[in-house]
């Protein structure tokens, strides 16, 4: 019941089966209706009570399957004042936080590159199903999941939420890639893109002076503990610029390599797809689809020693299974399917 563009479905879609039809016609209620008896788990990300009128919100289906999970993902919950809003990832991030601190220093709030809010709130809404599913395993029954970006960006503030609210006061703002109390600890300038640097105490400060060949740095007063590194953060930074922009990322990264010091390159997302160790993850896969032939997909994030997950089948045609899942689930004949098509009931 879950709504989603074009773009996101080639990603989400995999391994799942395509149904359409209208829950605005009475037999497309029924339908969903037989199939939520069948069903172990229920998500929707419609206003709360926009169900109601169809009879698909929680309590009417509870009723129909008293085992069922029902994950209703929201912008704002199920109250509170902003429930009744629609919910859009760029919105929550201005709202809770996350933009105030994400951007360059001297710079505007700026969103995340991707829409990050939304994903962590179906890894919260993921986590919190299988949870009930254990719950539901010892009592034999199912309950409502009431997720929301609005909530999952709050949590998601992580050490900046608990240092304000610890101490009452505001937080730092923007630090773009640097770090408030450590320095340095920010991407930096080279000849042809950028590497980030983690000199995250005296000791990597250390092996980042003598691989930049500024050895003299670990002994300046200015520089020789973090504390004075913090004091002399626009100093510092602008002359480690100076040497960065002498070589190549790659030749930073060679430099670099083995020494022990966090450091990476700033990759765009076509590099960080192809780069060896993605592929070394097996991160990237390719399935076969029906329609748009050999597409390329991003895999699945976590390994299992006994269990492996695989792409089993491309994403899904909008109402490619239709007829499938009527069938198999609901033992409807062809000329039943074909009654409902006929009225706009399936697609």
């Amino acid at each position: 019941m879950t709504k989603r563009g074009s773009s996101d479905g080639i990603q989400v879609n995999r391994n799942k089966k395509s149904l359409a039809l209208s829950f605005q016609d009475p037999a497309g209620v029924e339908i969903l209706h037989k199939l939520a008896a069948k069903c172990d788990i229920l998500v929707e990300n419609y206003i709360p009570g926009a169900l109601k009128k169809y009879g698909m919100d929680y309590e009417t289906i509870h009723k129909i399957n008293p085992s069922l999970i029902y994950a209703s993902i929201t912008g704002y919950g199920q109250t509170g004042p902003y429930s009744q809003r629609s919910g859009y990832d760029v919105m929550v991030e201005a709202e809770f936080g996350l933009m105030h601190i994400t951007g360059s220093r001297d710079g505007p709030p700026v969103k995340v590159g991707v829409a990050v809010t939304d994903l962590t709130t179906g890894l919260y809404t993921s986590n919190a199903i299988m949870a009930a599913l254990l719950g539901r395993a010892k009592t034999g029954r199912g309950q409502h999941i009431d997720a929301a970006l609005s909530d999952c960006q709050t949590a998601t503030l992580a050490n900046i939420a608990s240092s304000c609210l610890i101490s009452g006061e505001k937080d730092t703002g923007r630090w773009g890639t640097a770090h408030p109390s450590i320095v340095p600890y920010k991407s930096f300038e080279t000849k042809d893109g950028d590497i980030l640097f983690g000199g995250g105490n005296d000791r990597l400060f250390g092996i980042l002076c003598d691989g930049l060949g500024r050895p003299e740095w670990k002994e300046d007063p200015k520089f020789v503990v973090n504390a004075q590194r913090v004091a002399h953060r626009d100093e510092l930074e602008r002359e480690i610029e100076k040497v960065t922009v002498t070589k190549t990322t790659q030749e930073w990264l060679d430099v670099f390599e083995g020494k022990g010091m966090p450091y990476a390159a700033v990759n765009d997302v076509l590099t960080s797809l192809t780069q060896a160790h993605t592929k070394a993850r097996n991160m990237v896969v390719e399935v076969d689809h029906d329609e748009c032939g050999p597409i390329k997909m991003v895999n699945s994030p976590v390994k299992y020693s006994e269990t492996k997950p695989r792409v089993r089948r491309p994403p899904p045609m909008l109402g490619q299974h239709t007829d499938e899942v009527l069938r198999e689930h609901l033992g409807l004949d062809d000329g039943e399917i074909q009654a409902l098509r006929g009225k706009g009931v399936v697609r």
